[in-house]
């Protein structure tokens, strides 16, 4: 738990840059994959009216996304976020008066069994220390019929040379200009340090298959970098 409080106070020092940082690192495109992970999720649950939460919220980019998603096929959406980064949760709000929003973590979420018609975690699964658990709780929130939708940075099964390029700039360069403009160099190296520490697709695949979860749908981003992934409970 020391090890998770940890990663959390991480963030809380970066959440005042974190967005214009990424916007930096990522040259706006991040958003783009946001855009067409939660179309093709909408598709997927296939309702006129949907209860998201978005799990490790941040500063509430991915609530953002559904909402304007939503908005453009005419679905009712209510959407609550859920982030253990107090800081994080402080701009979430400051953006979102309206949103209901949750200080708890991924492994202990305070909403009732069979209520969510979708969950996202967005650059956030890989933060959490206790996966399985989450999973676990993921399942026991969603409806019969349920949808999981994480989008994450993955490590490579059998990476290509275009691949070994993106590696190469996620490792040499991101952690020093990271560093630079959050003022936290800390925090830009746990980046490349986690992704190599993390899954590989199918390896993440069979974690949730696993706990009961039938996978619906698989994509990517980056040359395989950043992974999406559709589940259904």
């Amino acid at each position: 738990m020391e090890k998770q409080k940890k990663i959390v106070s991480m963030f809380d020092s970066i959440a005042n840059r974190y967005d214009f940082v990424n916007r930096i690192l990522t040259f706006g495109i991040d958003k783009k994959w946001r855009e067409k992970a939660v179309r093709e999720t909408l598709e997927v649950i296939n309702k006129k009216e949907v209860k998201i939460l978005d799990v490790a919220c941040g500063t509430g980019d991915m609530i953002e996304i559904w909402q304007k998603e939503a908005a453009k096929k005419e679905i009712k959406i209510k959407i609550c976020g859920l982030d253990p980064s107090r800081g994080m949760l402080k701009i979430a709000k400051k953006r979102f008066p309206s949103v209901k929003f949750y200080n708890a973590y991924a492994t202990d979420i305070p909403c009732y069994d069979d209520s969510i018609d979708g969950i996202s975690i967005s650059f956030g699964i890989r933060n959490v220390l206790e996966i399985k658990k989450a999973i676990k709780e993921f399942y026991r929130v969603l409806k019969k019929d349920g949808i999981v939708l994480v989008l994450e940075f993955v490590k490579a099964e059998n990476p290509n040379k275009f691949r070994k390029c993106v590696d190469f700039y996620s490792n040499k360069f991101l952690p020093k200009i990271g560093g630079i403009l959050s003022k936290n160099k800390e925090a830009y190296e746990y980046l490349p340090n986690s992704i190599e520490n993390f899954y590989t697709p199918n390896e993440l695949i069979n974690l949730f298959n696993e706990q009961g979860f039938e996978t619906v749908k698989i994509d990517s981003f980056n040359f395989g970098q950043v992974g999406v992934f559709i589940f259904k409970k």
